[in-house]
């Protein structure tokens, strides 16, 4: 056996830089490379350890000269967790190794930056935060979840699969029947192993968004592409990554966790796949935590935020095409085709400030639920969604309609009457109530007979500008069927469409001019374990990144940016005594209040006397 000697001390972990091993049969010592090992703090300096370095197996003894060893202080991951990593390893082929460390100074927003530079707006990644709504008030959501770099994306469009493996370093592409079942088979090679000490949030799985259109999908013949609008921005229907590196913030116990998911090689040791995760591990970890933080502007809360910002001119339809629409839907409910249809239209906004910057403003204008920033494929998701499209955990899976909707008031009183005037409207109480119906027949197809209740019926759900009537059905999933397969009956949810759901979607392909893509579709994440947490895809803006024609902007360059086109689309539910200008106001409110983010960040992060602007080149766009 070839024998070296080891100084051992006090700490978690040894590293080995060298080793440079002699052996009474081996002329010329081979060297092996840097390798680390958890020791048990509990016990005293050990005085023989064995260690694998590939095949070989090197054995550490204090009867010879010591070799060079250092401590590495940066990772606090003990002996017990490797022990807890090793018994999960043998059960398992996706095991999570987590770091917890103080969040005092560091923001979901900086650690979000120190992840993905300012100038790569096409790095697919992602931040989400949330505002729970309450009865009179809200409350900043207990966590928020940044991730980036994502092990696998997957792209489709139309029945048009791309996947990209980044570990293998393959591209793929195919046609099939229904793309959404390929992630969903990527699931089924898993075997994830949780770990108890990590928090009640999203810790790492598929990231992204389901269009409007992927219910052609589920509904072939009735709602083929086919028979969809135009198609003028070619997004992706189906946009996801795999992240197995993820940062939860818990804002009630100020710390974070950095995880990363180990995926189990069962072709290498325990220890190396240990080793390999804590490296990556290491690394995440150091890329929040560098003593230099990316700079971002700090910007001037100049605008009142309660307030709603101008309306937006330009539409994908005139106001007087919209109002012909509307007339033509209350054609359709007269006759009894329908009960009621939500159309909607895409309003535009063109500006110079940045996403991130719109994002940041709309934490301040419209904090939500969902709040989310979202860089995939094709554009750029900048929501704050109040309404659950659909949750799946421990296979209870929950719908959250929300229908009926007021201003708030200016005083704590004006609030209060015009939630009861809200209540007591019964246009709006019967809407709400046909659409929860929608929603327990969504829930009730893949849900176990008897299982599906509705929780809570018109509850009143407060946000900054308005309030909502809100109801929750919850059912339990039937054993033969997974969440995907819940996603496919809600998604899209009535509130977006109509009823009877899907000839009113018939119409909407009739009566709108363009494919309303991430719009009334879905956003949110997908676990490692199954568990789902999709958002309905409201109050949401559209940045689509082949808009951008000028050179790269950089924070420490202020007066050179690119500008952006935001698409802003708002709906309206028409009923039979539905008034064409009413309804057509109601988008426009709607855009406009969402547009205000990008008032709050033009006048926060752009009016300096240095800014100037690059002249548009409009043939380019």
């Amino acid at each position: 056996m070839s024998a070296v000697s080891i100084s051992a001390v006090k700490s978690d972990f040894f590293t080995v830089e060298a080793i440079a091993v002699t052996h009474h049969r081996t002329p010329h010592p081979p060297h092996f490379p840097s390798l680390r090992f958890p020791l048990s703090l509990k016990s005293p300096p050990a005085t023989s350890l064995n260690l694998v370095a590939g095949s070989k197996l090197l054995h550490f003894s204090r009867r010879l000269p010591s070799i060079k060893c250092s401590y590495t202080p940066s990772l606090d991951l003990s002996e017990e967790q490797f022990t807890k990593f090793k018994k999960a390893s043998e059960k398992g082929n996706l095991v999570p190794l987590f770091r917890c460390v103080f969040s005092d100074h560091l923001t979901p927003i900086l650690a979000y930056r120190c992840l993905v530079k300012e100038d790569d707006r096409d790095a697919p990644s992602f931040l989400f935060e949330s505002v729970e709504p309450g009865s009179q008030s809200s409350n900043i959501g207990r966590y928020s979840v940044v991730g980036a770099q994502p092990t696998i994306e997957i792209v489709a469009k139309g029945n048009v699969v791309t996947v990209m493996d980044h570990g293998a370093g393959l591209r793929t592409e195919e046609e099939v029947d229904d793309p959404m079942m390929v992630p969903q088979k990527i699931m089924e090679e898993w075997n994830p192993q949780g770990i108890d000490e990590l928090p009640e949030a999203f810790c790492g799985g598929w990231v992204g968004y389901f269009s409007y259109d992927t219910v052609r999908y589920v509904e072939k013949k009735k709602l083929p592409f086919s028979n969809a609008p135009e198609d003028d921005r070619s997004l992706p229907d189906v946009n996801l990554g795999l992240y197995d590196d993820v940062i939860v913030f818990d804002h009630v116990e100020k710390k974070a966790y950095v995880i990363h998911w180990v995926r189990i090689d069962k072709d290498r040791s325990v220890e190396e796949n240990f080793r390999e995760g804590l490296n990556r591990l290491e690394s995440l970890t150091s890329r929040i935590q560098d003593q230099k933080p990316p700079k971002m502007p700090t910007g001037f809360i100049k605008l009142r935020t309660q307030l709603f910002g101008p309306k937006l001119e330009k539409s994908t339809m005139t106001s007087e095409a919209y109002k012909e629409a509307v007339v033509e839907a209350k054609e359709h409910i007269l006759a009894g085709d329908i009960f009621q249809i939500v159309l909607s239209q895409r309003f535009e906004r063109r500006t110079f400030a940045d996403p991130f910057e719109i994002y940041r403003a709309l934490r301040i204008v419209n904090p939500s639920p969902y709040m989310a920033y979202l860089q995939v494929r094709g554009c750029i998701l900048v929501a704050s969604s109040p309404e659950i499209l659909l949750r799946s955990k421990n296979r209870k899976i929950t719908n959250r309609p929300l229908a009926g909707t007021v201003r708030r008031g200016k005083t704590p009183k004006e609030d209060l009457m015009l939630e009861k005037e809200l209540l007591s409207d019964e246009k709006q109480c019967a809407e709400h109530i046909m659409l929860v119906d929608l929603g327990r027949n969504d829930v009730g197809k893949v849900s176990k007979p008897g299982s599906v209740e509705v929780k809570k019926l018109k509850d009143i759900e407060w946000f900054s500008h308005v309030m909502h009537i809100s109801s929750t059905v919850v059912g339990e999933l039937l054993d033969h069927l997974t969440s995907w397969d819940a996603l496919r009956a809600v998604l899209p949810v009535g509130t977006v469409s109509g009823a009877p759901k899907v000839k009113a979607m018939e119409l909407i392909d009739e009566l709108e001019v363009t494919r309303r893509g991430p719009y009334s579709g879905g956003f949110g994440g997908i676990s490692f374990n199954g568990d789902m947490d999709i958002a309905l895809a409201l109050r949401t803006m559209v940045f689509p990144t082949n808009t951008r024609y000028d050179t790269l902007y950089s924070y420490k360059h202020p007066q050179r940016r690119r500008e952006w086109i935001a698409h802003i689309q708002a709906g309206a539910g028409i009923v039979a005594d539905s008034n064409p200008d009413d309804e057509h106001r109601e988008c426009e409110n709607k855009a406009a209040a969402l547009a205000r983010a990008i008032d709050l960040a033009e006048s926060s992060f752009l009016e300096a006397p240095e800014f100037t602007t690059i002249t548009p080149h409009i043939n380019n766009i």
